[in-house]
């Protein structure tokens, strides 16, 4: 036999020793007494109980099992008369196999592959549920880092909401009336597009991280704006509240030390991607799953605000599925900071440059939501959790595309969606 079988032969029947020591071979094990000689009846080795029938070693064991399993005709290079000892038991496969058969070793207890790999699934299962799991130090630092950013960059009180343009909800909205906001019969020539005097590059470098700046139009603005004849009377206010949002969601990126780290570049691209959909899991912790509606401090929204803004039903139905499915998980403030920082580093986002860097970035921040779930649920079906949330992630990603071709449409009919969200959804890098 040449080298290169003889060394294959030794890894397979060392393999063969890690597998069958989880007793996942479908052999029979009897206690031995203790006068009786422990001795390999196959090749005079240290026996490790009774085998397939027969008291043997690990590695005579494995060679019989893995001999029945394998087609191959086994026939000795010398006059099938070879000694099999410890030391050249690798050298004659087909008198070791006789040997095998001479003490007793029988083919049918050995197990099928199928009950064997279910024997080592139970197996596992039992590690398992004996060694709890738990979190490492860095993921621990990890999830310490998220919830840090983001309690001080969001505040759950909303108070700061009522700072915003009042919420108009004296007409009806666009569905009500029976029009679509892309109609050619409305026009808003009264209004001035803003100009985009906040690029994104500009807005990363100089947000302050304490607590973002805003800049709403005076109290003789609102007044005038009152008598202008608006069709989306919400949109004022839901302008004010997604550049509040989207300032935020740089803050929070920006305290993040995995985001400070990347070129630039990425750090636009994944902010682009990922903005709505990090506003969209900030605002389910806010949303009451019976009534409808979300609860942000003093005031209250329902879907029929958002249409008054000029959104469609083919996105706000979508959203508010969106927002039952995931309230109903009932996840902690852990699990939605990973599940938004999962959302961040997404490597497929358009513009990116360093795709294995942030796809690490993100290995890392699934494992850790993978293990917090593990470590700190008690549910019995909490191993059906980590699936349901990367289903939510994938559903998001269908309505960003609708959401930015929806404010595209508001803007041209419109035009007072703010600069800094304009430059969120357009497509340069």
């Amino acid at each position: 036999m040449c080298l290169l079988q003889l060394r294959m032969s030794k890894e397979m029947e060392e393999l063969s020793h890690l597998v069958d020591s989880e007793h996942g071979d479908g052999s029979e094990e009897e206690t031995e007494e203790d006068d009786e000689p422990k001795i390999c009846q196959v090749c005079g080795d240290k026996s490790t109980g009774y085998h397939f029938n027969a008291k043997t070693c690990e590695g005579c064991k494995g060679f019989f099992r893995r001999a029945m399993k394998r087609p191959a005709q086994l026939c000795c290079p010398f006059q099938n008369t070879c000694v099999i000892t410890k030391t050249n038991r690798r050298q004659c496969q087909s008198c070791r196999l006789q040997k095998c058969f001479s003490i007793g070793m029988k083919r049918e207890l050995i197990m099928s592959d199928d009950a064997v790999e279910k024997r080592r699934m139970q197996i596992r299962r039992k590690k398992m549920q004996e060694e709890p799991v738990t979190l490492s130090p860095q993921q621990e630092a990890v999830i310490q880092e998220l919830l840090t950013a983001h309690q001080k960059t969001f505040d759950m009180t909303c108070a700061h909401f009522i700072q915003f343009r009042p919420l108009d909800r004296d007409q009806k909205s666009m569905s009500e009336c029976g029009r679509e906001p892309n109609s050619s019969r409305f026009t808003y020539a009264t209004m001035h597009k803003p100009s985009p005097e906040d690029a994104m590059q500009q807005t990363i470098s100089f947000v302050s991280p304490s607590f973002p700046s805003f800049s709403f139009q005076s109290p003789e603005n609102k007044e005038k704006n009152r008598h202008k004849s608006a069709i989306f009377t919400s949109l004022p206010h839901f302008t004010d509240l997604t550049t509040y949002m989207i300032k935020n969601v740089i803050n929070f990126s920006k305290t993040l030390t995995m985001f400070r780290a990347l070129i630039i570049d990425d750090q636009i691209s994944l902010l682009k991607g990922a903005t709505f959909e990090i506003i969209l899991i900030h605002f389910n912790m806010f949303f009451n799953e019976v009534t409808g509606i979300w609860e942000c401090g003093p005031l209250q929204y329902c879907l029929d605000d958002a249409m008054r803004a000029g959104f469609q039903r083919h996105l706000l139905d979508p959203m508010m599925n969106f927002h039952c499915t995931l309230r109903k998980l009932h996840l902690r403030e852990e699990e939605y900071v990973l599940m938004q920082a999962i959302s961040l580093f997404s490597p497929d986002r358009p513009g990116v440059k360093h795709h294995s860097v942030i796809d690490r970035n993100q290995e890392t921040l699934a494992l850790t939501l993978k293990t917090y779930i593990e470590a700190k649920r008690t549910e019995p079906e909490k191993h059906l959790l980590f699936p349901k949330i990367l289903a939510c992630l994938t559903e998001m990603r269908s309505m960003n595309e609708e959401y930015t071709k929806q404010v595209l449409k508001i803007q041209d009919i419109q035009p007072e969606v703010s600069p800094l969200l304009l430059e969120i959804i357009s497509k340069d890098s």
